[in-house]
C-alpha cells in the first residue's frame, strides 16, 4: 500500500492531540524499533508500537484509531525503558484510547472499555480495587453471567479473591486523583 505524504499541515491532527493530552512529542522517534522488539503484546496485536509512532508522524489518523494495539497495550512501559529517546509509549497509548472514546471510535475487540470502567469504579468507591465488585460490574455489563463461574470456588479457597472489599485504601487521596484527572466512570 502506497503512503502519500503531503506538505500541507492538517488542522487538528492526531499527533497534536496526542501531544496535548500526553505531553509526549513522538516526532523525536528514531524508528529503531526497540519498543516493538520488547513489547509483550507484540504477538497478539496486529500493529507494533513503532508502527503506531510512524503512523502518527505521517498523520495516518484513521488507521491508528482502528489499531488493536491501542486496546491491547498493557502499559507495562517496557517500550519506555528500551527507548533511547525516552518516548513514553504507555502515555501515548492512553491518549489514543482517550481520543478514540471521545470520538466514539473505539473499535476495540472485546470489552476493554467496560473492564476499565468497572476497575476504575471500584477504585473510586473503595480507595483500591475490589475484585469481586469489579467482576460483578463487568459481568453485568456483558450480560455473560455464568462464564468462568466454575473457577470462583477455587480462587476463594486459595485466597485469590475476597468476598468483602478492603477498606485500607486512602479514599480521600484517591478521590483527589479522580477529581484532578476528571476520570468519569
Amino acid at each position: 500500500m502506497a503512503v502519500v505524504i503531503s506538505k500541507v499541515k492538517q488542522k487538528d491532527n492526531l499527533l497534536d492531540a496526542v501531544r496535548t493530552i500526553s505531553g509526549i512529542d513522538v516526532r523525536s522517534c528514531l524508528q529503531c524499533k526497540k519498543c516493538s522488539n520488547g513489547c509483550p503484546v507484540n504477538t497478539i496485536a496486529g500493529t507494533r508500537p513503532s508502527e503506531i509512532i510512524r503512523q502518527l508522524q505521517l498523520s495516518m489518523d484513521d488507521k491508528i484509531l482502528e489499531s488493536d494495539l491501542i486496546w491491547a497495550c498493557a502499559s507495562c512501559e517496557t517500550c519506555f525503558s528500551r527507548c533511547p529517546m525516552k518516548i513514553d509509549m504507555a502515555a501515548v497509548m492512553d491518549a489514543l484510547r482517550k481520543i478514540a472514546v471521545q470520538k466514539h471510535d473505539s473499535r476495540q475487540k472485546g470489552n476493554v472499555h467496560l473492564f476499565n470502567k468497572s476497575f476504575l469504579k471500584t477504585v473510586k468507591m473503595f480507595g483500591r480495587t475490589y475484585d469481586l465488585g469489579m467482576i460483578a460490574a463487568y459481568k453485568f455489563g456483558t450480560a455473560n453471567y455464568f462464564q468462568d463461574t466454575d473457577k470462583f470456588p477455587m480462587m476463594l479457597k486459595k485466597g485469590k479473591i475476597a468476598l468483602l472489599p478492603s477498606f485500607k485504601g486512602d479514599k480521600k487521596f484517591i478521590k483527589k486523583i479522580f477529581a484532578r484527572k476528571q476520570v468519569k466512570n
